[in-house]
């Protein structure tokens, strides 16, 4: 392993998936400008969009998310090459 490409500074934060509202704690050199406090313990919070609890491939559960009728949209638009 080379010496000096590693960073120094971990600590425990905590990711709070914005989705659900569950939140991990675990050792992360990420960036945070909130904070968070877990059973009597402030830590930094990092937000995700997206973890293991809310994605489908991991709970089995497929949604569609249809934001602005996208879908609609394109199919309307992509009909006239339908034969």
């Amino acid at each position: 392993m080379k010496k000096g490409i590693h960073p120094e500074n971990y600590r425990m934060v905590a990711f709070k998936d914005m989705s659900n509202g569950e939140i991990y704690l675990t050792r992360s050199t990420a960036e945070a400008k909130d904070t968070i406090e877990v059973e009597g313990v402030e830590y930094p919070l990092v937000k995700v969009e997206i973890s293991r609890t809310s994605h489908p491939f991991y709970t089995g559960k497929m949604k569609l998310v249809d934001t602005a009728g996208r879908i609609d949209k394109f199919k309307k638009k992509y009909a006239k090459f339908k034969k």
